[in-house]
């Protein structure tokens, strides 16, 4: 099977392409045979474990629940519709492992763990659908209520590096999409949740995409926050949208999402384990439409672990690198609470500088 380029299978878009090249293809209704499978784990694990070269998965319409994980380097999943092509699982982190009594943690929830180099995705969904709202419903004191209900979708982490994602979906409430290593780039797509639901250390640029915040079952006066960045202090560049779309399905209230609040993950140092003094979460807003339920003050502060094990230490917005420029729309106020770059200070937020010399070609 020849290969076509990335991004003449990615001008799909919605509609199926008639007779696409792949060197993989998953389809639940085509006999099983030489490159042809039922699921994608059946395909991911007979890609090359070395390519240096594009590896095509092309995938038909159809829910998937697997949880996937990728290793091998130069995976290409395309879909032929992104709302067609549903990759989904319902881990959250509180739920114990299949035979094991160990639970499943945040960054091991995820549907599609990707820890390789050169990713890249297109024309799909991928979803977790812990029923996150159910829960969250019930009263706290309710003995079927669990706790740990960060879910993943989608997390990039491990030896993954210029992650590539073009018209993709990611759905979930609390912690959809995990960042957290080296560089992605997410152009026209669409990612939804509520609490924290973008997060971690890596760099990632946001283009031309919708970043939609989800309801909580109860009145809740803060219902979330868009980010949770834990970049460390010597990487210039964390999560950064540009152009992009905040906003809100029906029922989140106004004023009720701060832009994001500093992460600094629990870490285990010499001296004891401990909130990361090194992650100074920076998330920057460029030329973004804000819907109103942006909060007028823009950002959180987030409790960490302090040296005595407990969670009494507070960082503050002010201390981390949040900043905005030129943005539009009802939640876009300009306060001294929502420190705004110059003119100058935003020119360098260019994809190349964002991205140190990668330039994503579809």
């Amino acid at each position: 099977m020849r290969l076509l380029t990335f991004f003449a299978l990615a001008l799909s878009f919605n509609a199926a392409l008639a007779a696409p090249d792949y060197d993989a293809l998953v389809d639940p209704g085509s006999p099983i045979a030489d490159g042809v499978y039922h699921t994608v784990s059946e395909a991911l694990a007979r890609a090359p474990a070395d390519a240096n070269r594009p590896h095509t998965i092309y995938i038909r319409d159809g829910r998937y629940r697997e949880k996937l994980t990728i290793t091998k380097p130069h995976v290409n999943l395309v879909g032929e519709s992104r709302d067609g092509v549903v990759l989904s699982y319902d881990a959250y982190a509180g739920q114990k492992m299949p035979g094991s009594g160990k639970t499943w943690g945040t960054f091991r929830s995820a549907t599609l763990s990707v820890l390789a180099p050169d990713f890249r995705a297109a024309n799909l969904t991928v979803e977790n659908s812990f029923d996150f709202l159910r829960n969250d419903a019930l009263d706290k004191r309710a003995t079927e209520k669990v706790g740990g209900t960060q879910a993943v979708a989608l997390a990039i982490n491990g030896r993954a590096d210029r992650s590539m994602l073009h018209h993709v979906k990611l759905s979930g409430y609390q912690d959809t999409l995990y960042v957290n290593s080296g560089r992605s780039y997410f152009l026209d797509s669409v990612i939804e949740g509520n609490v924290d639901f973008i997060f971690g250390a890596g760099t990632a640029l946001f283009e031309d995409s919708d970043i939609v915040n989800r309801v909580r079952a109860r009145d809740m006066e803060t219902t979330g926050y868009v980010t949770a960045p834990s970049t460390n202090i010597n990487s210039d560049y964390g999560l950064v949208f540009i152009d992009c779309r905040l906003l809100k399905e029906d029922g989140v209230p106004a004023g009720s999402v701060p832009l994001g609040r500093p992460w600094h993950p629990t870490t285990t140092f010499p001296d004891g384990r401990y909130a990361d003094p090194d992650a100074i979460g920076a998330s920057v807003f460029i030329n973004t439409w804000m819907d109103d339920h942006i909060a007028g003050v823009g950002w959180a502060s987030m409790r960490g672990t302090s040296r005595d094990g407990s969670k009494s230490t507070v960082f503050k917005p002010e201390n981390s690198r949040f900043f905005e420029y030129g943005n539009t729309g009802p939640g876009a106020v300009i306060n001294s609470e929502r420190r705004q770059l110059k003119k100058g200070e935003a020119a360098r937020y260019t994809r190349e500088n964002i991205l140190e010399g990668w330039m994503p070609e579809f």
